[in-house]
């Protein structure tokens, strides 16, 4: 019979309670029960694993349960919103981790840096939690704080004056010395010190309005403009932070007229 094992296939279907030899992925051929999306799925190994169990190792470790959370989902009114108008929502305190940096993203090495330090010290969070807690997650999606000492700066796009904060959300129970170890594995592999700015920070940005922008980012402007003159001041609103996007599209792999960005803007009453 083989080892009876309860675990989602790896290509996403969920087998019941199955013997391992008969277990059939849906990329071969329909699994023998229904198959749904696996969002954050308890996984737990009963028994003594059977043939083919070595192949699998990586993703279920022996008597533990892993809980994989995709805060896309979990967090979902963050990580969508209307296109063509503006919806209130209520962001809570987060921490991230951030890197600060200035002049246009598209021509400085220093932007380009920052993403893969972002991304290199999440992944090691990410596999330190899983190893350590058993808590895995989905690496949630680059975000960006943009601001100029000249705000017509940044809606004209004069991108060699432009500030920025880019930043990761980093879940409540990934600790600072967890951090710490990420950034020191990260410096070893990258063989470079960090940048200066690297840290882990909270961010509370409460009350904001935000859409949904599908298409490039250089047409943004528009959108942005109509926000800060007719919106806002039509609700009696001003700033409370920086501008803020969240790229829920792979611009590698996204032509630009179809990549989705959240547009974010922090409010409270004028005075």
């Amino acid at each position: 019979m083989g080892a009876a094992i309860f675990a989602p296939c790896p290509h996403g279907c969920f087998a019941g309670i199955l013997p391992w030899k008969k277990w059939q992925c849906k990329r071969l051929s329909p699994c023998t029960m229904r198959s749904r999306p696996l969002a954050a799925v308890p996984v737990t190994v009963y028994g003594t694993p059977g043939r083919g169990w070595d192949r699998a190792r990586p993703r279920w470790q022996k008597g533990r349960t892993v809980v994989k959370v995709d805060f896309k989902k979990t967090l979902s009114k963050l990580y969508s919103a209307p296109t063509g108008r503006f919806a209130a929502v209520d962001v809570p305190a987060l921490q991230f981790v951030k890197i600060d940096g200035k002049g246009d993203p598209n021509r400085e090495p220093a932007y380009a840096q920052a993403i893969e330090w972002l991304y290199s010290v999440s992944y090691a969070m990410k596999f330190a939690s899983k190893a350590g807690s058993g808590r895995d997650y989905v690496i949630p999606p680059l975000e960006g704080l943009w601001w100029a000492d000249d705000p017509a700066d940044f809606v004209s796009r004069r991108k060699h004056r432009w500030k920025w904060t880019m930043m990761i959300m980093v879940p409540d129970f990934v600790s600072r010395p967890l951090y710490d170890e990420a950034v020191t594995k990260t410096h070893g592999k990258r063989g470079e010190p960090p940048p200066e700015t690297l840290r882990l920070e909270s961010l509370d940005e409460g009350r904001s309005l935000q859409t949904l922008h599908v298409g490039s980012y250089d047409d943004e402007a528009p959108i942005l403009a109509r926000l800060h003159d007719e919106v806002m001041p039509a609700e009696g609103l001003t700033f409370a932070g920086p501008h803020h996007e969240i790229y829920l599209s792979d611009p590698r792999k996204t032509e630009p007229e179809k990549r989705k960005t959240i547009l974010r803007q922090p409010i409270r009453k004028a005075d």
